[in-house]
């Protein structure tokens, strides 16, 4: 977390602008000992089922090393793409421990996930069939969409009659026939609302469907109830109460496993929850520009590192932590892209100064994960505050990483250097 003492910020412990003296900005910088609490919050809150499975939702971000601070936990790994799946592997996680939940994907991709032996979360009827015809002894999960609209942005509801993710619960009837007609096992049954869930009651409901479902299913492992938990992006700002909903529905849980006759196991795929309060993107100011209107500052990061506030209007608190002891004036935090990209409007930070470096918070989740080479800039770099300790856990990317991939063709590459001669 972002401290200040004595007019100095720290991330875990470690001096904030240290962090930048050693590695530059813009740069993502991540504190483990916030992941590791977040997890323990979260087994805390269940901890009246008996088989309970934290799989960290990895789409969220995909550092190697976040992954494998995550399996020392105990934590299993929710996939949505082979390359997740590899990375997982390359991660050290068991197979066994990694679900994955594509989403329109060939079934070449799915035969590929089945083929490096972890488990599968079937989101459409077509799938099913096609895949059930060639392997049935394989044992699939059914992703369930119980159309409860949910979720703090259209972008990311995704449990919604309209939503293309998932089986629409009134199908059912049409999954039961194939399964039976292909001999299918069906393990697990999965649904996922959409992020941003803030109200227990409403989770409930949905919950409420997968269970009933599930009633229809007999030979059931696993039921994985996804996640979107909310985390409070502003002081005060309105949370996932995660205890409150551990304890109604892990209650209504060990009910269910009692009338099923058997104990299941408990699913969640969490993200953002895991890894978002723990991340702050480090960014220096370019300019300090005055207008009739605004006072801007500028900094050397724009849409292509950190695209969410664009993108979901989402809020990241910002913070100078150059000049923590200065009296607050009011800037519109902005970009250097050629479109308009701007991280915070009418913020109040202590008085900034070309050259200050101010801190985003909340990056953690979906930040560096949606960053883009967009006006060629390059990829910031990533570091891990560890034990007390910063560590480079991927480099800042140069021209090299630009032009790799790029292939000339020979008669252009000629035109050029006569141009040039």
């Amino acid at each position: 977390m972002l401290q200040l003492t004595n007019d100095r910020y720290t991330i875990g412990g470690v001096d904030a602008l240290s962090i930048v003296e050693r590695f530059d900005a813009p740069i993502y910088v991540y504190d483990s000992a916030t992941m590791k609490r977040q997890y323990e919050r979260m087994e805390g809150a269940f901890k009246q089922v008996k088989r309970l499975r934290i799989n960290y939702a990895c789409k969220a971000l995909t550092n190697l090393n976040v992954l494998r601070l995550f399996r020392g936990l105990g934590s299993g790994l929710d996939t949505v793409s082979i390359q997740e799946v590899e990375l997982g592997l390359l991660a050290g996680f068991d197979p066994h421990d990694i679900l994955f939940t594509p989403n329109c994907v060939s079934l070449a991709e799915v035969e590929e996930a089945a083929a490096k032996g972890v488990r599968l979360n079937i989101d459409n009827i077509s799938i099913l069939e096609q895949f059930g015809t060639l392997h049935p002894s394989v044992p699939v999960c059914i992703r369930i969409n119980p159309h409860i609209m949910a979720g703090g942005n259209s972008k990311i509801s995704v449990g919604h009659i309209d939503s293309k993710f998932g089986i629409s619960i009134h199908q059912v009837p049409h999954v039961l026939k194939v399964v039976k007609a292909l001999g299918i096992t069906v393990e697990g049954l999965h649904m996922h609302t959409g992020s941003d869930i803030y109200d227990a009651e409403v989770f409930i409901r949905a919950v409420e469907i997968l269970l009933t479902a599930a009633s229809d299913f007999p030979d059931l492992d696993y039921l994985d109830f996804g996640s979107g938990f909310k985390v409070a992006y502003k002081e005060g700002g309105i949370a996932t109460d995660i205890e409150e909903l551990g304890d109604k529905l892990g209650r209504r849980f060990n009910e269910f496993c009692g009338d099923y006759g058997r104990e299941l196991e408990l699913m969640f795929e969490p993200g953002k929850f895991l890894v978002s309060e723990a991340g702050y993107f480090l960014v220096r100011t370019n300019v300090v520009k005055t207008t009739t209107a605004s006072v801007f500052a500028g900094v050397d990061s724009g849409l292509n590192h950190l695209i969410r506030p664009m993108f979901y209007e989402s809020y990241h608190h910002i913070t100078n932590i150059s000049n923590a002891g200065s009296k607050k004036r009011i800037y519109n935090v902005v970009g250097y892209i050629c479109e308009t990209d701007t991280f915070g409007v009418n913020r109040q930070l202590s008085e900034v100064h070309e050259g200050d470096i101010l801190a985003m918070a909340n990056a953690g989740a979906y930040s560096f994960m949606m960053a883009s080479n967009y006006n060629s800039r390059f990829r910031p770099a990533e570091v891990m505050v560890h034990d007390g300790e910063a560590f480079l856990i991927r480099e800042r990317e140069n021209m090299d990483d630009l032009l790799r991939g790029q292939v000339a063709i020979p008669s252009l590459e000629r035109s050029t250097h006569e141009v040039e001669a």
